[in-house]
């Protein structure tokens, strides 16, 4: 079915997602276009490559050639209002639109697929994987939730017989891959604006390893008791760790499987949730037929995950960008920071992501962000909600049990951040807070 247009249209083309599909279609040649909100580094980077894209939702911008409904598929991401002008033009009109999702499904429906799911840890151990696979020469395309250091690129490829996909469980989108090896990495509570319990979650994650293929094989970590192939830190797993430690910068750690030893892993990202997400990686390359001492090779060469305890800058001052925004993500960055610089004062900067995900979840924001040494919060990052009423970064600073804390707005973080007298700064967050960690850092170098 794909096959049959010319043209791929994407409302929402610079989100980490549509972006990669965009680049998959501008290398199979065909013509690209879309809208976004934000002129970001990836929709320039898409339009070197030669996508046409526009910032203003209006159907008048849409380019003529994509007006043809016989040659122009059009995709949407769930990020995307139904009331979006351009969305409603493309339905009214009668145009063939997918999901993002849907799209992902057909394009690996036929081909094998590796589909990583899990509520946190999918994006790291989707990119160590793609660098195992590209690194040893096998025949694979891998759409990543986010930039790989090695690659400098959330789309790698180096053929086309293997598909490697990010299972999102937000809207169920995972529910429309038919994977032969599947992952999940973690089944914490989440998106309890489209789940209505963790116990719905956990349904929707049972009917996406019900969708392995039957020949197929389900990687599991050992605490979201899914069954399959399971991985951890304890001895009763097939797959588990031992003789874990850290540097500033890496972790080493022996791999066991069935009674053998693989040792003296070099893996150049700290903390254990890292080591976990390297540890099935290693697991499902295995399952590639991959030699452990080149997949072992491989992941001492991989350099990480942009925003994914990403240093951005290690002298005078320590700053750490991560995505993290959930309180498990926090609480394992905050483990992480304490196990690295036990001694080093430090400071939380998070940017709250979306209304839902702070009321569902502010009182284990609270209880992890008290942990911290000094927390600053900025305002909720909405992304695609509107206000909820009483709900508030003031509202979860006043849970804060820790008396040095405050909001602020983004655009003081960067001086009030050089007066600083902590050593660690950890920015953390899945909004546009990002983008003030190379101003904060060239301010703190001034």
């Amino acid at each position: 079915m794909i096959k049959d247009y010319n043209r791929i249209y994407f409302l929402g083309i610079g989100g980490i997602g549509m972006s990669s599909l965009a680049f998959y279609f501008i290398n199979a040649n065909k013509s690209v276009a879309g809208y976004d909100k934000v002129n970001s580094l990836i929709t320039k980077s898409l339009s070197e490559k030669g996508a046409e894209i526009h910032y203003v939702d209006n159907d008048l911008s849409i380019p003529f050639e994509f007006l043809n409904k016989s040659d122009t598929l059009v995709v949407y991401t769930p990020a995307i209002s139904q009331y979006n002008k351009e969305f409603k033009y493309f339905k009214d009109k009668g145009f063939k639109i997918l999901k993002r999702s849907e799209l992902l499904g057909l394009i690996s429906k036929d081909k094998f697929c590796i589909a990583i799911g899990g509520t946190h840890g999918k994006t790291t151990t989707s990119s160590i994987l793609s660098h195992i696979l590209f690194d040893n020469n096998l025949s694979f395309t891998s759409f990543v939730g986010g930039i790989s250091e090695n690659y400098n690129s959330n789309l790698i490829q180096n053929g086309n017989d293997v598909i490697l996909v990010e299972a999102d469980e937000f809207d169920r989108s995972f529910h429309t891959l038919f994977p032969n090896i599947a992952c999940i990495t973690s089944v914490d509570p989440d998106h309890l604006d489209i789940y209505n319990s963790k116990e719905e979650l956990k349904k929707s994650f049972i009917q996406f390893v019900n969708n392995i293929k039957s020949e197929g094989i389900l990687f599991s970590n050992e605490k979201t008791l899914l069954g399959g192939v399971s991985y951890g830190f304890s001895s009763n797993c097939e797959y588990f760790i031992s003789n874990y430690s850290a540097t500033k910068y890496s972790s080493f750690f022996d791999i066991n499987h069935n009674g053998s030893i693989i040792a003296s892993i070099n893996f150049n990202m700290p903390g254990k949730h890292n080591a976990l997400n390297a540890l099935v990686a290693f697991a499902i390359g295995r399952e590639m037929n991959i030699d452990n001492i080149a997949i072992a090779n491989s992941l001492s060469t991989f350099l990480g995950v942009k925003r994914r305890f990403s240093y951005a800058l290690k002298t005078p001052k320590i700053i750490i960008d991560d995505y993290a925004h959930h309180p498990s993500e926090i609480k394992a960055v905050y483990d992480t920071v304490k196990d690295l610089y036990p001694c080093k004062t430090n400071t939380a900067i998070f940017q709250p992501h979306l209304y839902t995900r702070t009321r569902d979840f502010m009182s284990e924001f609270a209880e992890i962000l008290s942990k911290f040494d000094n927390i600053i919060l900025t305002e909720i990052y909405p992304a695609r909600e509107k206000p909820i009423i009483g709900i508030s970064s003031s509202k979860l600073l006043e849970l804060i049990n820790n008396k040095n804390k405050s909001v602020l707005k983004k655009s003081d973080l960067s001086n009030y951040l050089k007066e600083s007298e902590s050593e660690v700064f950890v920015i953390m967050g899945a909004g546009d807070i990002a983008d003030e960690v190379e101003l904060i850092k060239n301010n703190i170098l001034n």
